[in-house]
């Protein structure tokens, strides 16, 4: 089983943050992306056991249109290579409702809420999506 995590984030201090704890706490090997391109192509190709996926991405685009999270959740479901891996978005707009619209929308694993600041929630939260 991987342990590898591909983290889909724009904001440097959240990467580091969830790179930190997902190395130092977790085990795992993390690998950090916002190009849409570059996502697809990990996650075709280097074993990932999930992808933490924000949401609202402020640089991310595809096809000459700028796109977010959702939009990349819902390319990697799409994907017959891609669909397995587990997906945890991940978003400051944690309103009512909004997580059981975005799991739907998207086919997604799983939903954090930003910003995240205690390490054992964001664990768990991965080790809940991947199964272990």
């Amino acid at each position: 089983m991987s342990n590898r995590i591909l983290l889909v984030e724009d904001d440097p201090i959240n990467v580091k943050f969830i790179q930190t704890v997902l190395v130092k706490k977790g085990g795992y090997e993390v690998l950090v992306s916002e190009e849409v391109e570059e996502i697809q192509r990990l996650a075709r190709e280097a074993d990932i056991a999930a992808v933490i996926m924000d949401v609202s991405l402020s640089r991310s685009s595809y096809q000459g249109r700028k796109v977010d999270g959702i939009f990349i959740t819902q390319l990697l479901k799409k994907d017959e290579a891609t669909r397995h891996i587990p997906v945890l978005l991940a978003t400051a707009h944690a309103m009512s409702g909004d997580r059981e619209k975005y799991l739907e929308l998207t086919g997604a694993q799983g939903y954090i809420a930003k910003p995240i600041h205690d390490p054992a929630t964001l664990i768990e939260a991965v080790r809940a999506v991947i199964g272990s």
